[in-house]
Formats: structure tokens, sequence, C-alpha cells
């Protein structure tokens, strides 16, 4: 008998691991009802593509580009987004 491991494995991972210049798409976002809906108002919805600008000297906050303009996020906020690499 044979083991399948799955080929098309999707890696999800949150948006404060990302590294400089990388990219994602948001696949959801966690959190409170509250949280998760301010967010959301910025532009941070399932199936939009963010790239990664640079973070703060010491690593927070950091600044994302997505849906033509920069948002500049708290790691912890970032910590609630899901993203998956592209």
């Amino acid at each position: 008998m044979s083991e399948t491991t799955p080929t098309n494995t999707v890696l999800k991972i949150t948006l404060d691991t990302l590294k400089i210049g990388q990219e994602a798409r948001v696949d959801r976002v966690r959190g409170g009802r509250a949280n998760a809906q301010r967010l959301q108002e910025m532009g941070l919805i399932a199936g939009t593509t963010i790239r990664i600008l640079k973070f703060a000297p010491l690593g927070d906050p950091i600044e994302i580009f997505l849906r033509g303009y920069h948002l500049t996020l708290r790691r912890e906020e970032a910590a609630f987004i899901e993203v998956t690499p592209l």
C-alpha cells in the first residue's frame, strides 16, 4: 500500500512573518469583530495582494503597499492577518 502526500499544499502564514519585498494574498482577517472590521475597512480583505515595504528600526510598525496606497500596521495587528505568499 502506498501513501499519498498532497502535491498542492498551500502555506498559510501571518502578515507579520513576511520579509521586506515579499508579496502575499490576504486569506483571512482574524481577531475580535471590531478589530477585524477596522482592518477590513483599511482594505485588508480576502484576495487583496499586499507587498511588505519596510519595517521601522526596531521592527515595529510594518509598512505595506496594497490597493495603490501605503499602510502602516503594528506587528500585533499584522499577526491577525493570514496570508498566502506569492
